[in-house]
């Protein structure tokens, strides 16, 4: 069941997105810790602008518990 919550929140308006974000729940989100997992759904409570920003290193978010969901996304894309 939290599965397909997951994978639905990780679908934004944005393919840019949707190409980091889900690939990332399949093939990372699993194995994190919960207090990452946690990050997670914080980070799918951010508007999708704030997130492309984010991904493409225009800005960083100022949160650092945001910030560390966003390096790992990076780092697991990369």
């Amino acid at each position: 069941m939290e599965k397909n919550r997951l994978l639905w929140g990780s679908r934004r308006g944005m393919l840019e997105l949707d190409l980091l974000l889900l690939p990332f729940v399949e093939n990372t989100y699993p194995g994190l810790a919960q207090a990452d997992k946690e990050r997670y759904w914080k980070l799918l409570g951010c508007e999708d602008q704030d997130m492309f920003s984010w991904f493409l290193h225009r800005q960083e978010p100022e949160d650092p518990e945001l910030q560390r969901i966003v390096n790992l996304i990076r780092d697991s894309h990369a």
